[in-house]
């Protein structure tokens, strides 16, 4: 018999699920017992395939947008968060509807209401057409909030007031990208006033933490995550600015490019923060069918963070 190849696998903690995730999915399936089946959601609950399926197999059915669901149905807006438009639709239809927009995304909102109340303009450091860049910008009017993606996009900015703006990010961009983006912002306009506490995630800002530990000591760097997953995606892009010759994101194992990673003796693993640990096993599993597998978990925080479901979903079933 031939014998397996020796490789060590590095892997991140944390990784994988944070508590916005966790939230999300536990108040789709607590609708679900509490309603029964149809219960809809408003675009994918969060971005991963294997999730949204074994939801969906439960009951769930995923639109993308209100008027698609009926007005009888309980409806789930994601964990990205929706424009205010979007409730305010529900209401109008009578529809009982569930917020499962992220604590953290929704202290983002609060922030940018509170600086509108104060007569400033927002500049939103995000990716175009994301889920959660459509629902913060939407909190706002029109022309309230204006997007910039690079540090390049600052010099092209029309404002009202240069002296009367702020700025808020996207809960789950580069970190290191969006300080480029923070201090161009400051250069050319130096009254703009940034968020009291870091718009960026406690989760993303973890995840990223643990692949800039791993990358230095790797020949490649394996991430766990859906094609439009920005916190996936963020980690491989991280991965290469840390060192790691070689970056590749995957839903599952099947997805692996082996020939990419023969000769490897190291290769970190990581899991986006709406990837679940059973998809982590599974990759872990496909290497050991392959590789004399040595398996070190390289932890730069713990995470304890929880959060509680809506009340709505508490209470007595009327």
């Amino acid at each position: 018999m031939r014998e397996k190849p020796p490789l060590t696998l590095y892997l991140a903690a944390p990784r994988g699920f944070c508590a916005g995730v966790v939230r999300a999915i536990r108040i789709v399936e607590e609708a679900l017992e509490k309603w029964g089946a149809p219960v809809y959601v408003r675009h994918e609950i969060v971005h991963n395939r294997y999730v949204v399926d074994g939801l969906r197999a439960k009951g769930a059915v995923f639109v993308e947008e209100l008027d698609e669901c009926p007005d009888d149905r309980p409806v789930i807006f994601s964990a990205h968060g929706v424009p205010k438009s979007v409730p305010e639709a529900a209401r109008a239809r009578r529809m009982l509807y569930v917020d499962a927009t992220c604590p953290l995304v929704s202290k983002v909102h609060i922030e940018a209401e509170r600086h509108y109340r104060n007569g400033l303009q927002m500049i939103m450091i995000g990716h175009a057409g994301h889920p959660e860049t459509e629902g913060t910008m939407g909190q706002l009017p029109p022309g309230e909030v204006l997007l910039v993606e690079r540090p390049e996009d600052v010099e092209s900015l029309k404002v009202r007031d240069p002296e009367r703006l702020a700025y808020i990010t996207q809960t789950t961009l580069s970190i290191d990208d969006t300080a480029e983006i923070v201090a161009a912002l400051r250069a050319r306009f130096p009254a703009i006033i940034g968020p009291h506490k870091e718009d960026i995630c406690y989760a993303t800002t973890n995840r990223q933490q643990a692949v800039k530990e791993i990358a230095p000591k790797v020949d490649a760097l394996l991430v766990i995550g859906a094609p439009n997953s920005s916190n996936s995606r963020r980690l491989v892009e991280v991965g290469k600015a840390a060192g790691c010759p070689y970056s590749q994101l995957v839903q599952r194992a099947g997805d692996i490019d082996w020939r990419a990673l023969a000769g490897a003796r190291a290769v970190g693993l990581t899991a986006g923060a709406s990837a679940p640990e059973e998809l982590v096993n599974e990759v872990i599993d496909a290497f050991r069918d392959r590789h004399d597998l040595t398996v070190e978990q390289v932890e730069t925080a713990r995470e304890n963070v929880e959060f509680k479901v809506p009340r709505i979903l508490r209470e007595p079933a009327a």
